[in-house]
């Protein structure tokens, strides 16, 4: 009904933004009219997120909070020289940029685009992480912290702006549609950055 995966309705179940009854069995059941009231409003129908207050300035303010409160998913790249560590923060700014971009595109061409071009960036992000030595677990560790602030962002946005629960909906379930996207070019840049960096056997 929804346009998500399980896994996002079970997430926001755990964090407290959709009600939900467990039965002694354990299974989560979900009434239909709290899922109905979820469901999401036609894209022209949503405030822009410029209206909103969202810009990569913004989000970049988001991360580095974030940066200053935590050292999760930093390790391997903080161990990078300073022009490498430059390059990945510019891939991560234009990410932002486009996720933006996709987001608040007028229509569907112009938002399959952005999310295109994000998809590629994602995907050079990716090898270059093998490139320089990271695992993929610490790829993917990394994608995580830098998709969390996002989506947090985001989402206190559509609070403080007052969203209705369609809208806030609607902008949360593409966000995360988005970023598991990015998410799986990534992971597949760096099995092909692998491949290159191991060379031929």
């Amino acid at each position: 009904m929804l346009g998500i995966a399980p896994g996002t309705l079970r997430r926001w179940a755990d964090d407290g933004r959709i009600p939900v009854f467990t039965t002694p069995g354990g299974h989560r059941r979900f009434s239909r009219t709290t899922i109905g009231a979820l469901l999401p409003v036609a894209r022209p129908h949503r405030p822009a997120l410029t209206r909103l207050g969202a810009s990569p300035e913004r989000m970049a303010r988001a991360y580095r909070t974030r940066g200053a409160t935590s050292s999760a998913g930093r390790p391997w790249i903080t161990g990078l020289p300073e022009a490498v560590r430059d390059a990945f923060r510019a891939r991560g700014r234009e990410l932002v940029s486009l996720l933006l971009e996709h987001l608040d595109a007028p229509d569907a061409d112009r938002a399959a685009e952005s999310l295109r071009a994000a998809s590629e960036l994602a995907a050079d992000y990716g090898r270059e992480s093998a490139a320089q030595g990271a695992s993929l677990s610490e790829t993917v560790e990394r994608f995580l912290w830098f998709r969390s602030p996002f989506v947090d962002e985001l989402g206190a946005l559509a609070r403080k702006r007052g969203l209705d629960t369609r809208e806030a909906t609607a902008l949360l379930a593409d966000a995360e549609a988005a970023t598991d996207r990015l998410l799986v070019s990534m992971m597949t840049g760096h099995t092909i950055g692998t491949g290159l960096r191991e060379g031929p056997e």
